[in-house]
């Protein structure tokens, strides 16, 4: 037995809670496709984001450690893998499409530059007067505009709901602007699942790759309340003995623990705000996937460790310093001369102006690529 889109479509429309968002109620694309045979219109989504070059070149750009740290820590590839795992377990806990909360979650870093938040910062600065940068919203340019795959259209033509939620994504760190997609309404539950999907997955990950690195201890965390209750019901000691299984096992527990509680406070507000639709989320004044008061506290205290022990480490910092100078460095010798850019590169200026299209030159770059062309307009004895 063949299994076509239109099965698929009644079991999601049958085993799917009714606030759900149904691939069969798209909007629909911004230009006209006949659907495919076997895949929904969301899983045609997904499909099309992990074909993008954007997607691959996450497996070189920097999370937290620059990729030329060592091979065993997180890469925006593996963080973005982490999160569609999060998400997933999730949108399939609520009964939510896990099709499209994958693909929003595949999606939520495409317009990551290299070097992480750092590259991400030095770019913005640079652009102050030219519109800024935002990595979130370079996210939605890229799989609206810049991605160029198809002979019809520009961009990936993804439907209209995958689109806000890449838009909508927010954390605390990333906020969009959404004028073009009914800015008063709150997005779908899969999409606010994303949210809490990044925040996790980054959170723990990074607490993981501070721990392999040795930039933080076990003895560090001692007074944060998450840390101890976890070590407690697994019944370790991390101040007597604490080994890589001792970290995996409190990373696992940590992401558990964390995931568990949203799933939680997102059904109680389901049940309180007697939510029977995708319309009912919409109308909302305030999105409906949160934690509990209880595990934010914990959270909140655990970010403010990972802040002031990890991120403004001075081996981070470091890494942060070389990474601005690189981002700046490349972009002042394009804009000063934007002969030494690519032909292909140079033609797009004049649809974009010169700053953006440096910019967008930039911000696809991989580490790697970025470091090499440093060295190759800076240092004498490269090849250029």
């Amino acid at each position: 037995m063949i299994i076509s889109r239109q099965d698929i479509e009644a079991q999601e429309a049958e085993r799917l809670a009714p606030y759900a968002m149904l691939s069969r109620d798209s909007r629909g694309r911004a230009y006209a496709e006949e659907e495919h045979a076997y895949r929904t219109a969301f899983q045609r989504d997904r499909d099309r984001i992990i074909h993008t070059t954007a997607f691959r070149r996450l497996e070189y750009k920097t999370q937290v450690f620059l990729t030329t740290e060592g091979d065993y820590y997180r890469t925006r590839l593996t963080h973005t893998i982490e999160v569609a795992q999060i998400g997933r377990t999730i949108a399939r806990a609520l009964q939510v499409n896990e099709d499209m909360t994958e693909a929003i979650c595949l999606a939520h870093d495409l317009g990551h530059g290299p070097f992480g938040h750092s590259g991400e910062a030095a770019l913005n600065g640079l652009m102050a007067e030219y519109g800024g940068f935002d990595h979130n919203y370079q996210s939605f340019r890229i799989v609206e505009k810049l991605e160029n795959r198809f002979p019809d259209f520009r961009g990936l033509n993804l439907t209209w709901e995958v689109r806000e939620g890449i838009l909508k994504h927010e954390t605390e760190y990333d906020r969009s602007d959404v004028t073009d997609f009914e800015p008063d309404w709150r997005p779908t539950l899969e999409a606010q699942i994303v949210n809490y999907a990044d925040e996790i997955a980054y959170t723990t990950a990074d607490l993981d790759d501070g721990l392999r690195s040795g930039m933080i201890t076990p003895q560090q965390l001692e007074d944060v309340e998450f840390w101890r209750r976890v070590a407690e019901e697994l019944k370790l000691n991390p101040r007597q003995s604490f080994n890589d299984m001792d970290r995996h096992r409190m990373i696992r527990r940590l992401v558990g623990t964390e995931v568990s509680d949203v799933i939680n406070a997102a059904h109680e507000q389901l049940e309180l705000h007697e939510i029977k639709s995708v319309e009912d989320i919409r109308r909302l004044s305030h999105n409906i996937v949160r934690r509990s008061e209880e595990v934010k506290q914990l959270d909140r205290q655990l970010k403010d460790f990972l802040f002031n022990n990890l991120y403004q480490h001075w081996r981070v910092m470091r890494m942060d310093r070389k990474a601005r100078r690189f981002i700046a460095e490349l972009f002042e010798a394009y804009v000063n001369s934007p002969v030494i850019l690519p032909q292909s590169v140079q033609e797009i200026t004049q649809q974009r102006g010169l700053y953006r299209t440096v910019c967008d030159y930039i911000a696809g770059m991989t580490d790697r690529f970025a470091l090499q062309e440093y060295n190759k307009l800076f240092n004498p004895m490269e090849r250029v």
